[in-house]
């Protein structure tokens, strides 16, 4: 019998899976902190194609404030149709889908309260939105030799 056709029923989500995503999540974050605070983020190229991602963001979303990302701004339904559209034109990248976490303030470190669960080509639209228009410069300033680390409180 083909594994597809049984009852859903069957299928539990495995813990240990949403475990492994939730820590590759936070080292991205960690990761990318850490860059900020260590490179000028307006120099920082976070993919090879920043200039299309920032482009076709800017076009798509000419109004967003990327300082202070509002979570329901960002997921309601109009904003979901257009970030579709968005994405679609980036399904060639890889990883562009990947879970990744956002600050929501770009002039706070991660924390629960300031991460916006969004995918991997959103994140990279609003942080080379971010990094080119002056959003991250205050990181660097704001948080110098000081690494995020989540093992650290």
């Amino acid at each position: 019998m083909d594994v597809l056709s049984r009852p859903a029923e069957e299928f539990v989500n495995d813990g240990t899976v949403e475990e492994l995503w939730a820590v590759k999540a936070v080292d991205h974050a960690e990761v990318h902190f850490n860059l900020l605070c260590s490179v000028d983020p307006r120099l920082l190229r976070l993919t090879p194609y920043d200039d299309e991602i920032y482009e076709q963001f800017r076009r798509m979303f000419p109004d967003m404030d990327v300082r202070v990302v509002n979570e329901n701004e960002l997921k309601n339904t109009d904003a979901k149709s257009k970030w579709r559209a968005y994405v679609e034109k980036f399904n060639r990248l890889e990883d562009f889908s990947y879970g990744t976490l956002l600050r929501a303030d770009a002039e706070e470190e991660f924390r629960p309260e300031n991460a916006i669960l969004v995918v991997r080509i959103q994140f990279w639209a609003i942080e080379v939105a971010r990094n080119r228009e002056g959003h991250n410069d205050i990181v660097r300033m704001k948080f110098r030799g000081r690494n995020f680390n989540r093992d650290v409180e």
